[in-house]
């Protein structure tokens, strides 16, 4: 990994000076061979990659109207140009939105329009070269997708479609990007992002049982492929791996365990993440959301929970309908789908949960609004449900709470800078640079309130977090999930608690009766 400077925290966020091609040399790995053919793409550059390139750019503007919108309707206002993190982060002009979307507006304008073709120079028109190609997979892999600058644009121009569809192109001739397409295999031949054989994924969750068990005293069951159960959890399959993930499934678990819910897992479809939307292909995305369809099928639910990921809410709530629906064999009375946090704060609502509080008390919170769910979503049954409701969550488990500034949250929250499918060490200086503005905003709750924790509700952003975070000086575990916090808190029916434990030994100690 080559060497970096990480970006100094500073008093309030600065605009960086322009630093021409400081990024040019950021690239991920291309992927290999076998990768990019087990998704049906060729396994490398094609000898006629120019007009099959041209012919595939042709082939989304039909298909996307708001693709040929985008290329046609920036005025080049620079409202854009100082709101990406990347931007912010490393200074090269290409990563500001606009300069972004031109190098795939450049070659649309010498293919497609009138004036590009015959009179290149003054449209700004130019021809697809090798060079051009480079420049597309370095900088469209610079780009996580978080559409914070179509917030501020005008016209509502989004990169993030712009991104895909340039990452979309690449694939089709053969210069794909290996971490994406890796995982994208995976999940085709097993079910999840990691790889997870059955056996494998059946320990894991019986060692959380027993983890669960310890620590409260309560049998509580995360269950797999149990037909005709009313739930099936789809969760990120980091939820089985690592912490703090893991934490957070134990809490889906014991929320599911005290509302007496009947709720299963599969292992078919043990992945709520969809990499297919990082790599713009539509195909892709159907085929692993049809695995969670099938599933719902074959184990007879009623209804479908996602777990914390914030990609994987987009892809349910913005995408599903169309591209594996209808959903006509699930309850109708229920939210299709239904994310998680929604499910616990229903539950809150309806005075169902009981929580100790005061076993958070050793946090300061303050949360992270996830791109995918802040700017592609909702929660619930009103507009701002997606910002409202996980703060509910953490309210109704936390004493201690405190939000960022107002201008680093909801609809214009940044990015953690790792999403996107960017979430690779061969991409670790763009993540560090990336994640710059969202270090400046932690760091002044930390100075002003005292923060020690930052929740978040996407799988992408807690790993993000924990490799960035001490590259700031903040500690690697710092970043929680929320319902970590639920499980810390909530209070099970015959839990063994202080209380209950000091009552025991107080029963010890009294004489029985008849004894003097």
């Amino acid at each position: 990994m080559a060497d970096f400077e990480t970006p100094e925290l500073k008093d309030y966020l600065e605009i960086p000076s322009i630093d021409v091609g400081s990024m040019a040399h950021s690239k991920p790995f291309v992927a290999a061979p076998n990768h990019q053919e087990a998704l049906g793409f060729p396994g490398e550059l094609v000898d006629d990659w120019h007009d099959k390139a041209i012919a595939k750019f042709g082939e989304l503007l039909e298909k996307n109207r708001a693709l040929k919108v985008y290329m046609d309707s920036c005025v080049k206002c620079g409202a854009c140009t100082d709101k990406c993190h990347y931007f912010i982060g490393t200074g090269d002009p290409k990563n500001m939105p606009v300069a972004r979307q031109d190098l795939l507006r450049s070659v649309y304008r010498r293919y497609f329009t009138f004036a590009g073709k015959y009179f290149p120079k003054l449209v700004g028109a130019k021809d697809l070269t090798k060079e051009t190609l480079d420049e597309w997979y370095s900088y469209y892999h610079q780009c996580s997708q978080c559409r914070r600058c179509a917030v501020y644009c005008p016209y509502g121009i989004d990169t993030a479609e712009i991104s895909m569809a340039a990452r979309e192109i690449l694939d089709h001739i053969g210069v794909g990007q290996k971490y994406c397409n890796e995982i994208l295999g995976k999940v085709h031949k097993i079910g999840n992002n990691l790889g997870l054989p059955k056996p494998a994924l059946v320990d894991t969750l019986e060692g959380l049982e027993e983890d669960i068990e310890e620590e409260t005293g309560v049998v509580v069951k995360l269950p797999v492929d149990v037909k005709g159960a009313d739930i099936l959890l789809i969760t990120p399959s980091a939820d089985f791996f690592a912490e703090p993930h893991v934490d957070g499934l134990m809490g889906y678990a014991k929320v599911f365990h005290q509302a007496q819910a009947s709720w299963t897992l599969s292992s078919y479809a043990s992945e709520a993440g969809n990499f297919g939307m990082f790599i713009g292909s539509y195909d892709q995305m159907q085929e692993v959301s049809m695995r969670i369809r099938q599933a719902a099928i074959d184990l007879g639910v009623k209804r479908i929970v996602v777990g914390e990921c914030g990609h994987a809410w987009r892809v349910a709530y913005s995408f599903w309908n169309t591209l594996i629906g209808p959903w006509d064999f699930l309850d109708q009375s229920y939210p299709i789908p239904q994310h998680i946090c929604e499910y616990t704060n229903n539950l809150i609502e309806e005075d169902k949960l009981t929580f100790d509080k005061s076993l958070n008390d050793h946090m300061t919170l303050t949360f992270h609004d996830s791109c995918n769910v802040a700017r592609a979503t909702r929660m619930g049954d009103s507009p701002g449900g997606q910002f409202e409701i996980p703060r509910a969550v953490i309210k109704a488990v936390c004493n201690n709470f405190v939000d960022m500034a107002e201008d680093t949250i909801h609809e214009t929250t940044y990015c953690c800078g790792g999403g996107g499918g960017l979430l690779t060490d061969d991409l670790m200086e763009l993540r560090v640079k990336g994640g710059s503005p969202r270090m400046q905003a932690l760091n002044e709750v930390v100075k002003d309130h005292g923060v020690t924790h930052m929740a978040a509700i996407c799988a992408i952003c807690k790993s993000q977090f924990s490799k960035i975070l001490p590259k700031y000086g903040f500690e690697m575990d710092a970043i929680v999930s929320v319902h970590q916090l639920v499980s810390n808190a909530i209070i099970l029916t015959g839990q063994i608690t202080d209380e209950t434990s000091d009552e025991e030994e107080m029963n010890k100690d009294e004489p029985s009766s008849g004894e003097e």
